[in-house]
């Protein structure tokens, strides 16, 4: 773990120049709003073009599932898909749910030969999920895979789109 930087950044996720960016997809990943827009809007057709036949192998992605794709034309070699859970108010394995959308997308970052990844706020947006208890899950996943992998990542960064996630993901990576 000690050989991976772990950052917060204020920012558009579709603007790091990263290896590999997570979109907080939808299971049609067909694209839709907030992150999963931005992320097809910038990259072009070429990312909808492969969710389209990661459909057709496999049919939807399940919530707390990622697939990769080419990063189109962003910075980012790579996007990874994973879908977020809805909050329905924290009782139905939500945090199990979140975090393994964070193990999952790491993993197979790893499987791809990514060294640099981004993160946005997964499921703190339409999904609903406060986004203090968001961070909280967020961060401790990363810091467990970490923990648990020898890991060839050398940075990991969550990007933040507003002031309030910032300042949260910002104390809990200080706080350790």
């Amino acid at each position: 773990m000690e050989n991976t930087k772990l950052q917060v950044i204020k920012g558009d996720i579709t603007k790091q120049e990263v290896d590999a960016i997570v979109n907080a997809a939808n299971s049609s990943l067909l694209g839709g709003g907030g992150v999963d827009g931005a992320i097809h809007r910038a990259g072009g057709p070429a990312i909808l073009e492969e969710c389209k036949q990661i459909r057709a192998r496999q049919g939807e992605c399940p919530t707390g599932e990622a697939v990769i794709t080419t990063g189109g034309k962003l910075p980012a070699k790579y996007v990874i898909h994973t879908v977020g859970p809805v909050w329905h108010g924290g009782n139905q394995n939500e945090p199990e749910l979140l975090a393994s959308c964070y193990r999952n997308s790491l993993a197979l970052a790893e499987e791809n030969g990514v060294q640099s990844i981004a993160f946005p706020n997964i499921s703190t947006g339409v999904y609903g999920y406060p986004k203090e208890k968001a961070a909280k899950v967020a961060v401790k996943a990363v810091r467990e895979y970490l923990q648990q992998n020898n890991t060839s990542l050398q940075s990991i960064t969550f990007v933040c789109f507003d002031e309030e996630n910032y300042a949260l993901y910002e104390e809990l990576l200080r706080d350790h």
